[in-house]
């Protein structure tokens, strides 16, 4: 795993120190990019997402949706947790806390906010870091692939309705208009310039170009998501520095769906004897967020500087030391699914 990778909890906190900071001494530098907004979309923060999640698009190989009955009890816990289980108990988990546990600690329109900001997360299943995880529990590359590739295509028509159909039940106004602008922004049109890119490369030099291509792009995905939590906290300054109890707020109900989503998935897995090369990979991608988009859709839907935006980057803070902690886990229960599932390791396509 990349050292930039290892300690992105160290980058993103170091950001945030100097978003605080640079929103304190330059405040009228951050008002300016605030206004570079048309149609509720912020055009900054747009040109760094599409820096963020471009990348991830072109790795993403539809061919390899040929191959999902090679594995279908993985695929199946996966989307059952990614679509039907992982949005809900967010939500559910946001309303508890925050109109509830929380509810002496917050105004309740900033409630509103953080639950926004928690559906727009639990709706977005991982696209790039699964990879990540996948590789360093020695999970099967191809069926990572193939969950990514299947969740990207669901994710095109399946994200906005389920985050319209939270939002109302939890009593948020639904801004539909751009709702619709966000996903199309942020999903379709870096997804279709993945699969045109990719597809051009494959002719040019197969596999090989596109590899080289993706490496010497990825650094501009990690630096996009950095320089966001920059933006994101130097508008956010004043409220944090008045409030620093609500970065803390934020992450409790983030940590308990995290746990509780990988104890889902991964139980589910090893009852169905699921092969642990997939088990891994397919408990992970739950568990993890495609954070680029909560980002970038709470930013559009709700302003800079709204606690739905920053609910969403607290997201970023808190995934990449739990998901370390997963993989650590993961990795010593091995022997829980090399004993439980002998047998359709011998037989599988992919040994």
């Amino acid at each position: 795993m990349p050292i930039f990778e290892r300690f992105l909890t160290l980058w993103v906190g170091l950001c945030i120190i100097a978003g605080i900071a640079l929103g304190e001494l330059a405040p009228g530098l951050f008002s300016v990019f605030a206004s570079l907004e048309y149609a509720n979309v912020n055009l900054v923060v747009a040109v760094l997402i599409w820096a963020m999640v471009y990348p991830m698009m072109v790795a993403v190989d539809f061919a390899s949706l040929s191959r999902v009955t090679e594995q279908p009890r993985g695929l199946l816990i996966t989307l059952v947790v990614n679509w039907l289980i992982k949005p809900f108990t967010m939500a559910f988990l946001g309303v508890i806390f925050f109109k509830h546990v929380f509810a002496g600690l917050i105004p309740p329109a900033d409630a509103d906010s953080y639950i926004a900001g928690l559906i727009l997360l639990g709706a977005a299943p991982c696209t790039a870091m699964v990879f990540v995880w996948s590789q360093l529990t020695r999970g099967d590359p191809n069926y990572t692939l193939v969950q990514v590739s299947v969740n990207d295509v669901i994710m095109v028509f399946a994200y906005a309705p389920i985050v319209a159909l939270l939002l109302g039940v939890t009593g948020i106004p639904v801004p539909w208009d751009t709702l619709v602008l966000s996903v199309a922004l942020y999903v379709v049109v870096p997804l279709g310039a993945g699969v045109l890119t990719r597809r051009h490369l494959l002719r040019r030099g197969g596999e090989q170009a596109v590899g080289e291509l993706t490496a010497r792009v990825k650094p501009f995905s990690v630096i996009g998501l950095l320089a966001t939590v920059v933006l994101l906290f130097g508008f956010q300054g004043q409220v944090i520095l008045a409030q620093p109890l609500v970065i803390a707020l934020i992450a409790v109900p983030l940590l308990i769906q995290s746990y509780g989503i990988f104890a889902l998935a991964y139980a589910a897995a090893w009852g169905l004897r699921v092969p642990f090369r997939v088990a891994a990979p397919c408990a992970m991608i739950g568990t993890s967020n495609f954070f680029e988009l909560a980002v970038a859709v709470a930013i559009s839907l709700y302003g800079l500087n709204s606690g739905a935006a920053l609910a969403t980057v607290v997201g970023v803070l808190v995934e990449v030391p739990v998901m370390l902690s997963l993989v650590a886990f993961a990795n010593r229960t091995r022997g829980w699914f090399d004993t439980r599932s002998a047998e359709t390791e011998r037989t599988s396509p992919q040994r």
